[in-house]
């Protein structure tokens, strides 16, 4: 017979790092991400067709990239492999400057408890089309200062 309430499961180290890595994101302290991340870390979007590599870089792209104000980040999902050895994690991120707002869905690979890879997509909106008005609804949206939530 199973318990009632069972005791949820401990969190994979996996998870733990990807979890440190987007409170670290929040924090727009880029320079903070490098211990997280492996002496071969790669970072592909498939959508550019374009591979970072190396914590340097991603630090100086994240603070290069043009902003109108500190980065904030949603975690809208986490998924992670189950077990104390499961190294893959998927996460679903809104991100706001004030003024641009982005999603993206990142899958990270962790090795040695460090980020060693990350495949990112960006999906840009666009309009519903009109053929399926009538068996969809508009999913609401969040006004640009809602949710700072990282963790």
């Amino acid at each position: 017979m199973e318990p009632l309430h069972p005791r949820p499961p401990e969190m994979s180290p996996a998870e733990q790092r990807v979890r440190d890595f987007w409170q670290r994101m929040a924090s727009n302290n880029f320079a903070s991400l490098a211990p997280l991340l492996a002496d071969d870390f790669t970072l592909d979007w498939p959508q550019s067709q374009e591979r970072l590599r190396g914590a340097a870089n991603f630090v100086r792209m994240n603070a290069e990239y043009p902003a109108h104000g500190p980065w904030r980040f949603t975690l809208n999902r986490l998924v992670a492999g189950g077990g104390a050895t499961a190294d893959e994690v998927a996460t679903d991120v809104s991100i706001t400057d004030g003024v641009q707002r982005a999603r993206a869905l990142t899958f990270f690979t962790v090795h040695g408890g460090r980020i060693a890879r990350m495949v990112e997509f960006w999906p840009e909106p666009y309009a519903a089309p009109a053929n399926r008005a009538h068996l969809v609804e508009p999913i609401p949206v969040e006004p640009l200062d809602a949710g700072a939530d990282a963790a």
